[in-house]
């Protein structure tokens, strides 16, 4: 623990204080970051997302009796991103977490890959009830947005189901790309587009139905197509993007509001923050959302599934020792020529 401590204080490029458990809070500076200069709070003009009232959620679902039984989804998804991870052969002496929140990557995680680790997060009270982990770790309260780090510190960044929450995410990649050393690497995961598709189409049919008009209840997500985009403005290379769904069924849409909003959704922090969120739903509308939503989505058992869609996401920071593609034009081979690939083959076997 001394030598990841050592490797923190190394590390940081602002006054810190170190505490008990390893946790470490910065000095001057507050961990739920104001709105950048010219962003007016509760506007949502550059802001979209109340980070405080994030921060505030993230530190009370911390502190539920039993917050193991809400992160079903994140504990899938951090052990989807320690794969990823093996497939590096590689060690990481020194690797960071961005958003680790109770430390959903790090379980899945040894030390015979990761040497030393260090977890930020906007809420003290996650950090502080984060799951044991083999590798010697060190946790800094801190904004995903703002990191306090010094420049080609690290050697790996992991981030998982974080992101979606940031006010600037170009700025969050830029700050990522510039802590980690040349040849070091990015690997994260993200809610996509189309989570809870199918609550949100209910919940806008039924609202326009009944109300005239429908407010945002599931706060924005990043598209696809412009994630490869974001990552190479940032200054990664050798990016890859995919993306996969994990669906769960559930008996009707009560079940589901029900689960997102008490068992999900608080207790894992993810309430929607959006400064433009809309505080409650009338009965009536959710009746007519329920029925719209089984009528649209619903299974042959009679069951309504709920759809998460995750980007996964890999970006190096450039180094020279890193493969490059060939010159233009330097081929040997033609594309036409695979249509002979057979008679050629069959001339080498002669």
């Amino acid at each position: 623990m001394a030598a990841v401590a050592v490797a923190v204080a190394r590390a940081l490029r602002v006054g810190c204080g170190g505490g008990r458990r390893g946790l470490w809070a910065l000095s001057g500076a507050s961990a739920a970051a104001s709105p950048p200069a010219g962003a007016s709070p509760g506007s949502g003009a550059l802001s979209p997302f109340d980070r405080r009232l994030k921060r505030k959620q993230k530190n009370w679902a911390a502190l539920q009796a039993e917050p193991a039984k809400c992160d079903y989804l994140r504990e899938e998804v951090g052990s989807r991103i320690a794969d990823r991870v093996f497939d590096i052969t590689r060690t990481f002496p020194l690797a960071l977490d961005v958003g680790s929140g109770r430390g959903y990557i790090a379980q899945h995680l040894n030390k015979e890959t990761i040497e030393k680790l260090i977890q930020v997060d906007i809420a003290e009270n996650a950090l502080k009830n984060a799951v044991e982990s083999e590798i010697p770790t060190v946790s800094v309260v801190a904004d995903e947005e703002f990191l306090p780090f010094k420049e080609d510190t690290f050697d790996l960044v992991v981030s998982s189901l974080s992101l979606h929450w940031v006010n600037d995410l170009p700025r969050a990649f830029r700050e990522i790309h510039q802590v980690l050393k040349p040849d070091g690497v990015f690997i994260g995961a993200m809610f996509g587009g189309d989570t809870l598709y199918e609550l949100r189409c209910s919940l806008q049919l039924a609202e326009l139905e009944r109300e005239g008009g429908f407010s945002p209840h599931v706060s924005p997500f990043t598209a696809v197509s412009d994630l490869g985009h974001l990552l190479s403005r940032a200054g990664f290379t050798t990016l890859t993007v995919d993306t996969d769904e994990i669906q769960v069924n559930y008996p009707g849409l009560f079940e589901l509001m029900e689960d997102l909003q008490g068992k999900y959704i608080l207790c894992m922090g993810e309430s929607n923050c959006s400064w433009n969120r809309k505080p409650l739903l009338h009965r009536e509308t959710m009746v007519a959302a329920a029925a719209i939503y089984r009528e649209m989505y619903g299974n042959s058992d009679g069951s309504v599934p709920a759809t998460f869609q995750i980007f996964y996401m890999i970006g190096w920071k450039f180094h020279e020792s890193q493969a490059r593609p060939a010159q233009r034009g330097s081929a040997t081979v033609s594309f036409g020529d695979l249509a002979n690939i057979g008679g050629l083959l069959s001339t080498e076997k002669k």
